[in-house]
């Protein structure tokens, strides 16, 4: 009795350790009544019942729930783009009320200085932090090109250029911001997006001239130039809005030149003429706070959500939008084929969003919609 006991009690030791052995095996019963009734139960009910539920519990609700947040950067970087393109489309008409009442160097130098007063109001209100060390390079460029070398070089050329012969510099931008952002960024479009861009950089192009009569004017050296300077300027502001907020971009450009623009301020207002109008006035607020800070805010917001080269191909619109406002606003003649213009220029658009959505979402997926803040 000791000695079976004593069996028995080695085999329960050994089912309940979850081992095999037993220090003293005895032949017969027990050893099948240790071994047998009690492993099996337990594998079929962990098999059968725990693993499959599970299993397709994450397989049937996973996988259909991150496209959709995924999409969701996108359509909102693609509106804030469209939303910077209808603000910059009203620059020229309004630079050209501005004219009315102030000359080129006084126009161009209050509308920097209201700018970053604006802009500074909201650095101090949200307490923003001041820009790393080794941003300010980049932010000196986005000044040199956005703030004072576009706005300067078409108020210039508008002097002697319509804003339909003006527009054709929009209609060049984008190309050549894609250009350069793709040499900036690392950037590369797919052949379809630079077919689609190239076609609708040509017919923006052939639009425009047609309706300025194909005349060369004296402005058209500053109207490349502004085309060279601001494409620099935004390829340089997309990138590092990918590391700050957008507004904050703009921001600090626009207080990095407030100094000078209150110097130029200082020394143009005397030396120029000035005859206060309610279009003049009306002109000098929007470029400032409109085109200057809104635009830009959104714009480079935009960018950084959905890619320099896809963004800037929203800007094929832009010379369509001028010249129905420069119609609607300066009484600008518009002929028929602009609905014809606007159409082809529409589809090269959805081709260049298309393609550049298929060729962004593999490489670039983790590294860019990470950095981008609000």
């Amino acid at each position: 009795m000791r000695a079976q006991d004593s069996a028995t009690g080695s085999g329960t030791i050994a089912v309940d350790a979850g081992t095999e052995t037993s220090p003293t095996p005895v032949p017969g019963a027990p050893q099948h009544t240790a071994q047998a009734p009690a492993p099996e139960a337990p594998q079929h009910t962990a098999e059968a019942l725990a693993p499959e539920a599970p299993q397709h519990t994450a397989e049937a609700l996973a996988p259909d729930a991150p496209p959709h947040p995924a999409q969701a950067p996108a359509r909102r970087g693609t509106l804030l783009a469209a939303l910077g393109v209808v603000a910059f489309s009203l620059t020229f008409p309004s630079t050209a009320w501005g004219l009315e009442s102030f000359g080129p160097w006084s126009l161009v130098a209050l509308r920097s200085t209201l700018a970053a007063l604006i802009a500074g109001g909201f650095l101090l209100a949200v307490r923003a932090p001041v820009p790393a060390r080794r941003h300010w390079g980049g932010l000196a460029v986005v000044a040199g090109g956005v703030v004072i070398g576009f706005p300067l070089l078409t108020t210039l050329a508008l002097q002697t250029s319509t804003t339909s012969h003006a527009a054709v510099v929009v209609g060049l931008l984008p190309l050549t911001t894609a250009v350069l952002g793709s040499l900036r960024t690392g950037e590369r479009p797919s052949r379809t997006f630079w077919a689609a861009a190239l076609a609708g950089a040509a017919v923006v192009i052939g639009f425009t001239v047609q309706q300025s009569g194909g005349a060369l004017t004296s402005g058209d050296l500053y109207l490349f130039g502004a085309l060279l300077v601001c494409a620099a300027g935004y390829t340089e502001g997309g990138r590092l809005a990918r590391v700050m907020p957008g507004w904050q971009v703009i921001g600090w450009a626009l207080i990095l030149c407030l100094p000078l623009a209150v110097a130029g301020s200082a020394v143009a207002l005397p030396l120029e003429p000035v005859h206060l109008t309610a279009h003049g006035v009306l002109g000098l607020v929007w470029v400032a706070a409109g085109s200057t800070f809104f635009g830009l805010y959104v714009w480079y917001k935009g960018m950084a959500e959905i890619g320099v080269p896809r963004a800037s191909q929203l800007q094929l619109a832009q010379p369509l939008l001028t010249l129905a406002w420069s119609f609607l606003l300066l009484g600008e003649e518009v002929s028929a084929a602009a609905p014809l213009a606007a159409v082809a220029v529409l589809v090269c658009i959805a081709a260049t969003q298309r393609t550049g959505r298929r060729g962004r979402s593999a490489p670039r997926s983790a590294g860019e919609t990470g950095p981008v803040r609000s």
